[in-house]
């Protein structure tokens, strides 16, 4: 069964790709534009991969590149806006995302900074075409606001642990099932405020850290860490929070055989 990834950020996007090809980086890294909150999320999702994969007990030796040896596959990586941030800290990143524009886009900024080469790739495929010849390959696997986007969450999170080896990390945050979510995420967030494009979402595919921490049990993860995180559009910043009834982010180890 196919999954399909139908993420607002794409959404964003899709007038723009129609009209020319040219114009998606301007939109996908325009850190003021349509996804200045992606990319000011970074600020709490590259420290949490970050030292989640430290307290995991991989050891630094350099600070510069604390993630250095490791490696890392980001699941529906769009235009790259995580995946970058993530090859920053040293580790070799791999991002994947179904869009070959998107794809297209996120290696032709890489490409503006050369010392990326050696440690990011980007593939246009999806994760479980990718999964049939990388099973446990990865010592983490982020996806970060793509499962409340996915047809079949239960297929997309078995192919996500599959990726990992045994004692691997996984990283995910999403949108919790709540009437809050539905609210603040759907009538307030699209068609109040239009912080993100009108019909981005759909309620029925959020999903409870419940039933994602259920899911993960299922495919022999334990979950470690679940923490709420809250945005301020005004400000255009994230901060954790103890309140997951919209955003939350859950952190879990692939238990060895």
């Amino acid at each position: 069964m196919k999954i399909s990834f139908l993420n607002s950020t794409r959404k964003c996007i899709t007038t723009i790709i129609r009209k020319g090809f040219s114009q998606v980086s301007d939109i996908w890294w325009n850190t003021l534009g349509e996804l200045k909150g992606l990319y000011s999320m970074n600020k709490l999702r590259v420290p949490f991969v970050s030292d989640g994969i430290v307290n995991n007990g991989h050891k630094i030796f350099d600070p510069s590149q604390p993630l250095k040896g490791i490696s890392i596959i980001d699941v529906g990586c769009g235009g790259g806006i995580l995946t970058e941030s993530l090859a920053r800290t040293g580790a070799n990143v791999t991002g994947i995302d179904p869009s070959m524009e998107l794809i297209i886009c996120a290696k032709e900024h890489a490409s503006l900074d050369p010392s990326l080469s050696k440690n990011l790739n980007y593939i246009q495929t999806s994760v479980e075409e990718f999964v049939q010849t990388n099973s446990k390959m990865y010592d983490a696997v982020v996806s970060s606001e793509v499962l409340e986007h996915v047809m079949d969450q239960e297929i997309f999170i078995k192919c996500c642990t599959d990726l990992l080896r045994p004692g691997g990390v996984i990283f995910l945050t999403t949108i919790n099932k709540t009437f809050i979510s539905w609210f603040w995420g759907i009538i307030v967030g699209e068609y109040i405020f239009k912080f993100v494009p009108t019909g981005a979402h759909e309620w029925n595919k959020f999903i409870s850290p419940r039933d994602t921490q259920g899911l993960l049990k299922k495919y022999n993860c334990e979950t470690k860490l679940i923490q709420g995180m809250v945005y301020n559009p005004m400000k255009n910043e994230w901060n954790w929070s103890s309140w997951t009834s919209i955003f939350y982010a859950i952190q879990a180890i692939k238990k060895v055989d």
